[in-house]
């Protein structure tokens, strides 16, 4: 029963997961715009969940860890170059130079954060739903 829950909610979790850390690599771009030598960094959000569900179907695999004893925890890639799921961080192609080396670009930037903020939030009213949905038929109504 609880696997077929999770199942129903997994696509809409999977995409709030991936939104939310899609929104930190956006702040992070937007709080070093005059960092020199800064690249502005971003996923690729479609593939980056075709992934995502396509390793959430597929059996747990157990942690890999670097020695006995270590048990890896959730949060931040420590190379920088992947999310704590496994998807590529992607650098952003520059639109216009910068003297000192920073390839942020603020109106695109700005542009990108304010639509990911938006999805998220259509994200959350979709889960919204389905629970309201749930709770609709375990109460007949």
């Amino acid at each position: 029963m609880i696997g077929k829950l999770d199942n129903y909610l997994s696509f809409n979790e999977t995409a709030l997961s991936l939104r939310s850390q899609r929104q930190e690599l956006l702040a992070s771009n937007i709080a070093n715009a005059d960092t020199p030598n800064y690249k502005a960094r971003d996923i690729d959000f479609s593939s980056a969940l075709q992934g995502a569900l396509a390793r959430s179907g597929a059996a747990a695999s157990p942690l890999a860890t670097t020695r006995p004893g270590h048990i890896a925890t959730p949060g931040a890639a420590a190379d920088g170059k992947t999310l704590p799921d496994g998807t590529p961080v992607l650098y952003r192609t520059v639109t216009q130079g910068a003297v000192d080396g920073n390839t942020v670009d603020m109106d695109t930037e700005r542009t990108q954060f304010a639509d990911n903020g938006l999805r998220y939030e259509a994200g959350i009213t979709m889960i919204n739903h389905q629970i309201k949905d749930m709770l609709a038929a375990l109460q007949g109504a």
